[in-house]
């Protein structure tokens, strides 16, 4: 996500950390932040009250009394076959942002890191689905002046496609902030691995897949979880919100290809649909998971409470 004017906020989104089970899998939400309320008329200006009112299963959790969207910051971290893996690494603390409610964060993430078991010296693999602030932050702390890994015994992966096209952009003065405190530090000590992803996915890991999900950055991906029969997909932001289930082209003020993140959020849910495959979405407030149920025309999310079996 790109900046907005919202105001300062810090802290986590509760206390615990929540888990759920896939096969032997235990994938934990590790909380960075709730997002502001303003966050959700900025990032998708067509889920208005009218819109969003009529969505009654989005309310309490997804939705306040206003109907205006809810949405959170958080990774999810969990072992596979011995691979200690997390996806995306937040906004990041002490960081000089635009957005004010990115701006210099102070946030106990490495904390809820470390109590979900995962001390940083410990990562194995960390994947970011693609290049914005809110997913690459935690990539780096401050040391001295200056920023180092704060995974420094993990390879950080992203996609080929997602790399060159950022490399190939004029990006404005915030966006190359974030790539000199947060993407540049890892790739200057060795740390950064590019991996091509072909339209059917590529496994990176045994029981761990990228799908690609183009739309929303061209080389987003999905990050496919699997074991001994049972499956969990990590959203990205190819679905920023459950209100999309139902209005699959709604999209993001920030997408790149509006209608190709429509189309590859239509192809996902489809795909989903019906299945016990568990839907953990990157910016889904808490119950956060679900599976995804044909209704209608469209999808519902049937949320699926944490310390639970898919």
């Amino acid at each position: 996500m790109p900046t907005a004017p919202l105001p300062h906020t810090t802290g986590t989104t509760g206390t615990g950390i929540p888990t759920w089970t896939v096969g032997d899998l235990t994938i934990h939400r590790v909380d960075e932040v709730h997002l502001p309320p303003q966050t959700g008329p900025w990032l998708l200006p067509g889920a208005t009250p009218e819109i969003v009112g009529q969505v009654p299963w989005l309310q309490p959790d997804f939705a306040d009394e206003q109907s205006v969207l809810r949405l959170a910051s958080h990774s999810f971290a969990v072992e596979v076959n011995g691979l200690r893996v997390l996806v995306d690494t937040g906004i990041g603390n002490g960081k000089q942002r635009a957005n004010p409610a990115w701006d210099n964060l102070d946030s106990d993430y490495l904390k809820r890191l470390t109590e979900a078991g995962f001390d940083p010296e410990t990562v194995d693999l960390v994947v970011l689905t693609h290049l914005h602030t809110d997913h690459v932050g935690w990539n780096t702390r401050a040391q001295g002046a200056g920023w180092v890994p704060t995974f420094p015994n993990a390879r950080y992966l992203t996609t080929r496609t997602e790399w060159d096209y950022w490399a190939g952009v004029d990006m404005e003065e915030a966006r190359r902030q974030m790539f000199r405190d947060s993407v540049h530090p890892i790739r200057d000590a060795g740390l950064f691995d590019l991996v091509d992803v072909p339209d059917g996915g590529t496994e990176i890991a045994p029981g761990v897949r990228l799908l690609p999900t183009p739309g929303h950055t061209p080389g987003q991906v999905a990050v496919e979880l699997r074991s001994h029969g049972e499956t969990a997909l990590v959203t990205g932001d190819c679905i920023h919100h459950p209100v999309q289930l139902v209005h699959p082209d709604l999209g993001s003020c920030v997408d790149i290809d509006p209608t190709a993140a429509a189309r590859t959020r239509q192809r996902i849910l489809g795909s989903l649909s019906g299945t016990e495959t568990l839907l953990l979405g990157s910016h889904f407030p808490p119950p956060t998971a679900g599976r995804v149920v044909p209704q209608g025309d469209t999808y519902k999310l049937v949320p699926s409470a944490p310390d639970s079996r898919v």
